[in-house]
């Protein structure tokens, strides 16, 4: 596992998120890892020749050096921001990481923790919103979810920043 760590974090691009993103490739990411971007696309928000070949297993690994690309955006009904491909442009530089994107259409909870399990990730990421007690339970939470049912260690990043 040392030698080949997939580290896995879940990203809607909130900025609970995107923070979740900055905590790991400040805290955890080391040199020569792979960082795998798990994004969870609600249904229906992708071109229809996708829905056949990639709804059981998610999208192929989608490289860095693609992200940035209209077309790539468009195919898979996701767009990166541009504080988010900085934050993954500048950890791939720096400390020589492969970074991925993978996308994965349905309910957040369940597609996640199947890609702890299909990746396989060594570790994963994910943020919190910090939702209110009656939300929570209204809702549900993905982070508790996650925590609860991922086959792999999982860490919460608490935002402080509701503002954005």
């Amino acid at each position: 596992m040392e030698a080949d760590r997939r580290v896995g974090v879940a990203v809607d691009f909130s900025p609970c998120s995107k923070a979740a993103l900055r905590w790991a490739v400040e805290n955890l990411v080391r040199n020569g890892d792979h960082l795998i971007v798990v994004n969870v696309q609600k249904e229906g928000h992708y071109q229809e020749g996708v829905t056949q070949l990639w709804e059981a297993t998610g999208s192929p690994f989608i490289p860095l050096s693609e992200l940035s690309d209209s077309g790539i955006a468009k195919k898979y009904g996701v767009k990166l921001d541009a504080e988010t491909l900085d934050i993954l442009t500048t950890v791939a530089r720096q400390k020589e990481v492969i970074v991925v994107l993978k996308i994965y259409w349905g309910d957040a909870r369940e597609k996640i923790c199947e890609a702890i399990d299909s990746i396989p990730l060594s570790c994963l990421i994910i943020g919190n919103r910090g939702l209110g007690k009656l939300k929570r339970v209204l809702l549900g939470s993905v982070s508790s979810y996650v925590v609860n049912n991922g086959t792999c260690p999982v860490t919460v990043v608490k935002s402080t920043d509701h503002a954005s």
